[in-house]
């Protein structure tokens, strides 16, 4: 083993922890023995976090560390890693993957504290190994936005782009998720993952149409990742930028909508210009 034995004094700093994201199996060796050694947890959640810790038969002092830490809060854990071991974990996954960990570890960086990260489950990135979309580029972006707009306008501005797409999304919202993807992405490839590493996994692919009439049929339940495939050669034009346009256009003049949508896709906008006022023409 490449790790210190447990009789050994850890060292103190900052340990960034990937913790299971389903199945108990995916802790590492390392993970476990830095948790076991580490004079304080910092967690998302003192419940989530301590009931992985009894099924991993570790005690130790757990500090909750969530979006509404404060500075204080975070200057209480760079002081305790000033002079021990401090270990740092989200409920689920690899932290700082959309929690407010970062903030912690730059505070930490710029204090000249020691920062080591710990590799682990990542659902992102398990997501795209199960989902067979192209994985050369990939670019996740977190949670789409709750609101219409929004998440309209999240999409317009990343439709784009040549990679494979990631987001976090939940089982309520994946609905209206995939209908903005279908009318802002037709002819996309979109996989959804749910319950990752768990006994009810699944990972199904085909269109948003598609999943989404499949998910209107069965409601999903769990944690989710939402893929969606690079454009194709054939959806880089008129198709795509056609349903950009008429959404752009609820909510903007027809020029307005085309500086949008020129600015998202690199299109040229008096073309684009052209085409909106051929559309609401219609």
């Amino acid at each position: 083993m490449t790790h210190a034995p447990s009789s050994e004094q850890l060292s103190s700093g900052l340990y960034i922890v990937a913790t299971p994201i389903g199945n108990l199996g995916d802790i590492t060796l390392r993970g476990k023995d830095i948790l076991e050694r580490a004079d304080i947890i910092a967690c998302e959640d003192t419940r989530v976090t301590g009931k992985l810790l009894k099924l991993l038969g570790i005690s130790n002092r757990l500090w909750r560390y969530d979006d509404h830490a404060s500075q204080s809060d975070r200057q209480r854990l760079l002081d305790a890693a000033r002079i021990g071991p401090v270990a740092l974990v989200s409920d689920a996954g690899m932290p700082l993957v959309s929690d407010p960990g970062y903030r912690l570890v730059r505070e930490a960086r710029e204090a000249g504290i020691a920062v080591t990260a710990l590799p682990g489950a990542s659902a992102p990135l398990l997501a795209l190994a199960m989902s067979g979309l192209p994985n050369d580029r990939f670019l996740f972006a977190g949670f789409l936005p709750q609101k219409e707009k929004a998440r309209a306008d999240m999409l317009a501005e990343l439709a784009a782009i040549r990679s494979t797409l990631i987001f976090f999304e939940t089982a309520p919202r994946l609905g209206k998720s995939l209908a903005a993807i279908a009318d802002l992405l037709p002819g996309r490839e979109v996989a959804v993952a749910r319950e990752l590493t768990k006994m009810h996994e699944e990972c199904r692919t085909g269109t948003a149409e598609e999943l989404l009439a499949h998910y209107e049929a069965h409601p999903p339940k769990g944690e989710i990742v939402l893929l969606v495939g690079p454009p194709g050669e054939a959806s880089d034009g008129e198709v795509d930028a056609d349903a950009l346009l008429v959404e752009a256009m609820k909510d903007a003049k027809a020029s307005q909508a085309a500086g949008q949508v020129a600015k998202a896709t690199g299109l040229d906008r008096k073309i684009l210009y052209a085409r909106a006022l051929e559309l609401k023409a219609r």
